[in-house]
């Protein structure tokens, strides 16, 4: 697992860009504009541009295996202002420590099954400083499979939200960066 931060980013965007590609167009055939790897890029571009970005590539034997990155939840983020439901001030006002968005997190196919994903998020908290991280997750994926690693790792749903129009309607969750 390598951590990398902001200034990094145009060493590992190809990496970041190509394993995009493979697993949602090849391997879950997700197609369509929010999908397409220009879209995807541009809101990576957006997600390094802000303070506290961070991501942590995982290789094996040098080859990478996945990725997942985020950053801090800026005061006045309208990351909470998409909800189908809106929900309390207390739990969407946001100082720049108080939560950390994880953004994307994918492993390639042949180390899925493996606690990749875990191992890939467990490296990039520990270096978190929030108190609390929160992620969108298509509750479509893998028939609710997704969302369910998600609750065991200890993420709760607290509703749902379509942060763009063409975007799917996701589940927010949300959990302790250190669990108690």
């Amino acid at each position: 697992m390598r951590r990398y931060i902001a200034a990094d980013l145009p060493e590992i965007r190809q990496r970041i860009l190509d394993i995009h590609v493979e697993v949602r167009r090849r391997d879950f055939g997700l197609t369509g504009p929010f999908y397409d790897v220009e879209r995807f890029d541009e809101r990576l571009s957006t997600y390094s541009s802000r303070p506290g970005w961070s991501a942590v590539l995982g290789y094996e034997d040098g080859e990478p295996v996945g990725f997942c990155f985020g950053t801090a939840l800026a005061p006045g983020t309208k990351w909470w202002n998409n909800m189908l439901t809106p929900l309390a001030a207390d739990v969407t006002t946001e100082t720049g420590t108080r939560t950390a968005a994880l953004n994307e997190i994918v492993v390639r196919k042949p180390w899925r099954g493996h606690g990749v994903a875990w191992q890939l998020h467990e490296a990039w908290l520990n270096s978190r400083q929030e108190e609390r991280v929160t992620l969108l997750v298509n509750p479509l994926n893998g028939d609710g499979a997704v969302q369910a690693v998600y609750e065991a790792w200890g993420y709760r749903k607290l509703g749902d939200q379509q942060p763009f129009p063409d975007s799917p309607v996701f589940s927010v969750m949300l959990r302790p960066v250190k669990p108690t």
